[in-house]
């Protein structure tokens, strides 16, 4: 099997629209959360999202693109240039189709274009079916994230969408790292992007009673591990890296942040929104990620938990590291970007993946935020408050979704 390393990143989140300005921020363990001001919330019971500032005329969208986009699409062209910028292939537009044939995109969204169906929605229901923008079914489906990139610079190889919740971007991630194993790709830019902050949204999610209510303190609102967790907070945004097959980034003198070496995807088979309380499910993706990647318990230092800030997921996912790892459990250090930038959906592993090759190749672990009272069912080391530097040697990113779906991806130093 080829060997597939990480060799290029791109963001946009709460705490920043580039990867230094978030992995600063994280590393800080500065709060994106606030008070929603992108629609009327007086009568919501939520109000608080980790929501994106950003303006897309200042990152070269035209009026006309805001039209033809979401928000979801848009962020991950500008990630997607990012990554491609930083791992020295901005220029891979300009090959030959033969070159390009061996580049593609495979990038997850859990919710798709929700704010192009609420706005054409309203203009059907005000002036009528014929005035819908012809633009709204390109706009709101969920492969226009892929293909949209694939368009932007060029990529003719294997290219779609993987939508299973908060699952979404660890299911596109190991697609293409199998993609390249196997020698069907050279290059793949991958991971998730999301931007499902809509009232419609938020009041489904709240009426689920998913959602965090501290919407008097909505920098304490998300504490993932925390005994007086109460819910996640809505995140959004994106995470995409760009992988790519070993020999021709060494070939080509290549950054390689980290190496992707396991990957683990199971089911609970237990319920549509609740985890299976034994950490079974989990347990098994981890040790399938594990045992992809060559990897011993007591050679993983990081965890990049799910760690929603929900009580049911927080105690299991606890549960299924202890399950996997034993006594090895309490040497590791864990932590959840959530704590910051909320809870990206199907975007989650995407942007939880580069802070975690961020960690391997900087050695360096973001913290735990608002870790302030212990739980008894959460008793690990979840690096609270405060950021750690230690060698990463290897780290599990897992992300556990509605429907069952439990992802856990293993990347680490550079293997002999």
């Amino acid at each position: 099997m080829r060997r597939v390393v990480i060799t290029g990143l791109g963001t946009v989140n709460a705490l920043g629209l580039d990867v230094e300005t978030s992995f600063r921020r994280m590393l800080a363990g500065e709060n994106g959360v606030s008070l929603i001001t992108g629609f009327d919330t007086s009568d919501q019971a939520v109000k608080i999202a980790a929501s994106v500032d950003w303006d897309p005329a200042e990152h070269g969208f035209l009026p006309m693109d805001s039209r033809k986009l979401d928000p979801f699409t848009m962020w991950a062209l500008k990630s997607s240039d990012e990554a491609l910028a930083d791992a020295g292939l901005e220029g891979i537009k300009d090959e030959t189709p033969e070159q390009r044939a061996r580049y593609g995109a495979i990038i997850a969204t859990g919710i798709g274009g929700i704010t192009g169906i609420l706005e054409q929605h309203h203009v059907m229901l005000e002036r009528g079916p014929r005035r819908v923008s012809p633009h709204f079914i390109p706009r709101i489906m969920p492969n226009a994230v892929s293909g949209q990139v694939a368009i932007r610079h060029g990529l003719m190889g294997t290219t779609f969408t993987t939508s299973s919740a908060c699952a979404s971007a660890g299911h596109a991630i190991g697609m293409a790292w199998r993609a390249i194993q196997w020698g069907d790709a050279d290059v793949i830019i991958t991971g998730g992007s999301e931007s499902a902050t809509t009232p419609l949204s938020i009041a489904g999610f709240a009426s689920a009673k998913a959602l965090s209510t501290r919407n008097d303190d909505p920098a304490a609102a998300s504490r993932p591990f925390d005994a007086e967790r109460d819910g996640f907070v809505m995140g959004e945004g994106t995470g995409v890296l760009v992988f790519e097959e070993y020999e021709r980034a060494k070939a080509r003198g290549a950054r390689i942040y980290a190496e992707m070496k396991g990957y683990g995807s199971t089911d609970d088979a237990f319920h549509i929104t609740a985890p299976a309380e034994d950490g079974a499910g989990p347990a098994r993706a981890f040790e399938e990620a594990l045992r992809h990647a060559g990897v011993a318990t007591d050679e993983i230092d990081n965890i990049n938990a799910h760690g929603t800030s929900t009580a049911y997921n927080d105690a299991t996912e606890t549960t299924a590291i202890k399950r996997v790892f034993g006594d090895h459990a309490r040497k590791l250090a864990i932590s959840s970007t959530k704590s910051m930038i909320g809870h990206l959906l199907g975007a989650a592993t995407g942007v939880e993946l580069v802070a975690t090759a961020l960690a391997v190749h900087h050695g360096k672990v973001h913290p735990t935020r608002n870790y302030e009272h212990p739980d008894p069912a959460c008793d690990l080391d979840y690096v609270p408050n405060e950021a750690r530097e230690m060698r990463v040697r290897n780290a599990l990113c897992n992300s556990l979704g509605f429907g069952g779906h439990n992802v856990s991806i293993c990347i680490g130093e550079l293997g002999g």
